[in-house]
């Protein structure tokens, strides 16, 4: 069985960060969108991501983004990943050799089996809204690769969505909060804690 991927998503402090790889996560998300309370700006951005150790994968995240957006969090952070919506990176440059987690939904339609990416994150409408993604859509999509399940994933029902989706990856960011954008060091350890032993049993 292959190791399950995960990624803590929506971090803005070394020490949320150190709580993210202290728990076993193997992902940290950081987020680049005015609206959202997980916001950094390409500055803070750059110093965070120094705290983040070798062997830990970094996700740029965007939420329709202009190119210079784009630009800059890659100057600062260096990602090992970009994560936008599918209809966002189509438009958007990258630099050669950037890899990038396109993000579906389950609210409205998505390419055929055949014709989605080898790796891709498999969302709810709203992006850190914590509202839940459609695990039986989820479901039908995972063989067709490396699929990362998001939307209002807590401690609570990991285990449930693991049973039902089998994802490659599962990705988490309010379900792990204390309050709305202030990520909890227990919650984060207690969220990777269950997803690991569920995984193990699937």
């Amino acid at each position: 069985m292959s190791r399950l991927w995960i990624k803590v998503c929506g971090l803005r402090t070394p020490e949320a960060i150190a709580a993210a790889v202290a728990a076993g996560a193997d992902a940290v998300g950081f987020v680049f969108h005015a609206a959202s309370p997980r916001n950094l700006t390409a500055t803070d951005a750059r110093a965070i991501a120094a705290a983040v150790p070798q062997g830990i994968e970094k996700v740029a995240v965007f939420l329709h983004p202009s190119q210079a957006e784009v630009d800059a969090a890659i100057d600062a952070v260096h990602p090992d990943w970009v994560q936008a919506d599918a209809a966002d990176l189509a438009g958007l440059r990258m630099p050669a050799g950037q890899r990038v987690l396109p993000v579906y939904r389950t609210d409205r339609s998505f390419p055929s089996p055949a014709d989605l990416p080898r790796r891709f994150l498999l969302e709810s409408g709203r992006s850190g809204s914590g509202e839940r993604a459609d695990w039986n859509a989820a479901a039908r999509l995972n063989a067709t690769g490396e699929l990362v399940l998001a939307g209002g994933l807590d401690a609570t029902n990991v285990a449930d969505a693991i049973a039902v989706v089998r994802p490659f990856g599962i990705d988490v960011s309010s379900g792990v909060e204390s309050i709305r954008g202030v990520k909890d060091a227990a919650l984060i350890r207690n969220f990777v804690s269950v997803a690991r032993a569920s995984h193990a049993r699937a």
